[in-house]
């Protein structure tokens, strides 16, 4: 039967989710954190989400950032794991703290310097009378504490992304669970000034967000250091700095592609929520909405996306490249099957989840719209997303830097610009056009996948069968 080559065994399954489910929850706990956290600064004013909302579109671009420099040289520890060289998982370490700190230089001396023109760049008039001034000082203020957080987020990702390279994905949920809810409770006691503390609103929920990422490095070192007889890449890593030149020079040819590739994908994501924002500020609003809420349904395409990287990658390190073939078709076709019923669910409960927030009617209609649309086009934001993870675990970054980023700005962003400066075309109908783009981004990923370009082993080991 041809459909029984994207189906698995229940061993494959149960390895599957052995993966995927911790990775999963980590997702969905702290998107739902986000969520309430959404909630909390809502409360306090429509300008103020909105400014908060206009300052987490620009760290966006730093978050995706560090993950793409971190999973560029991932490549590489996913495969040293599938080939059991702890020496080379010791140098991509190294690799991703040098990333991580230089990121977390760079983009601090941007936002000191251009902060306030970038959140300027998304405030205009609409139909509410909304007061732009106050959305600009909240956001300002909120860019600038959260500034203090980058570091530890930085280093949080190099060592959870690398325990998750080695099986390891249990623990860094719990971490992130830790200081999910620890985000929590510190917005719920700063934001609105409960037991004793200072009221503090928008620079509450950053101060939160800051004690939240230090205590989710500590926790994380801390295990690491603990541990070191599973992980034994840990022992002597700071001990050197050293990285074989060889080794350098394949991680920047494989993971310079990708990191430039998910700075320029963030990048064209703002962008385009500038280009929305065009049609007035209670866009933004919305916007905030409902990507916050349709992340929490987009959590099992991310987790899906990451379990293919890990699975295919030590596949492909081990020199099973047949069965990264096999795998890879399975893993897609259940990610797909996840979506189409995500999204049935999130196009059913669009209305009711918009309406949890305190906001204007029309802000309350137009997320849930904008929902709607989403869910539509889930499946295939999924499919591409897999596919995207497949061609990078096989190395090809420049590949799937030409697949994210070529669309974002050739084909997204012009799209997108052209209907909100030319036309008449209402914010609905061009956030309908614009994500039906994503159709055509399938057509492009199941040839690329079909190529089989992606099936390389990076690490030397013999192919097996």
């Amino acid at each position: 039967m041809v459909l029984k080559k994207y189906f698995g065994t229940k061993e494959f399954y149960r390895a599957v989710f052995r993966i995927m489910l911790p990775i999963l929850l980590q997702n969905v706990i702290t998107m739902f954190v986000s969520l309430l956290d959404n909630i909390m600064v809502g409360q306090v004013g429509t300008e103020q989400m909105s400014g908060v909302a206009i300052a987490n579109q620009i760290l966006f671009i730093f978050n995706l950032c560090i993950f793409g420099g971190i999973s560029g040289v991932g490549i590489f520890s996913a495969q040293y794991y599938g080939k059991q060289d702890h020496d080379g998982i010791r140098y991509t370490v190294r690799a991703k703290l040098f990333v991580a700190v230089t990121a977390t230089i760079l983009f601090a001396v941007v936002f000191l310097t251009a902060g306030g023109m970038l959140v300027s760049s998304f405030l205009h008039e609409g139909n509410e009378g909304l007061d732009l001034v106050l959305t600009y000082q909240r956001g300002m203020s909120y860019l600038h504490l959260m500034m203090l957080q980058m570091l530890p987020f930085a280093v949080s990702q190099v060592f959870a992304s690398t325990l998750r390279e080695c099986n390891e994905a249990m623990f860094p949920m719990k971490a992130s669970i830790a200081a999910t809810l620890i985000n929590l409770v510190g917005n719920y006691i700063l934001i609105f000034g409960h037991f004793g503390a200072p009221k503090l609103g928008v620079e509450g929920a950053a101060i939160a967000t800051v004690i939240a990422r230090f205590a989710e490095l500590i926790i994380l070192l801390i295990y690491s250091i603990r541990h070191t007889d599973r992980f034994p890449f840990l022992k002597g890593l700071l001990r050197s700095l050293r990285i074989p030149k060889d080794l350098v020079k394949n991680m920047a040819k494989k993971g310079t592609p990708l990191l430039l590739n998910e700075v320029l994908w963030a990048a064209g994501m703002a962008l385009l929520n500038q280009c929305y924002s065009v049609r007035g500020l209670e866009v933004v609003s919305a916007t905030n909405i409902s990507s916050t809420i349709s992340n929490l349904f987009h959590a099992s395409a991310m987790a899906m996306g990451s379990t293919i990287a890990i699975m295919i990658g030590q596949h492909l390190g081990g020199g099973r490249l047949k069965q990264a073939e096999e795998d890879d078709k399975k893993l897609i076709m259940l990610t797909i099957l996840m979506n189409i019923v995500l999204g049935v669910i999130l196009a059913a409960l669009a209305r009711p989840l918009a309406n949890i927030y305190n906001t204007s009617d029309s802000v309350h209609a137009l997320a849930a719209s904008f929902m709607r649309v989403i869910a539509l086009y889930l499946p295939f934001m999924a499919y591409t997303n897999a596919c995207y993870f497949t061609l990078r675990s096989g190395g090809k970054t420049i590949i799937t830097f030409l697949f994210d980023s070529f669309f974002i700005w050739v084909v997204y962003v012009p799209v997108a610009f052209c209907l909100v400066h030319f036309t008449n075309v209402q914010v609905i109908p061009v956030f309908f056009i614009v994500n039906a783009i994503e159709v055509l981004k399938c057509v492009v990923g199941f040839f690329m996948l079909r190529s089989r370009k992606w099936v390389v082993n990076l690490v030397g080991t013999k192919e097996t069968s």
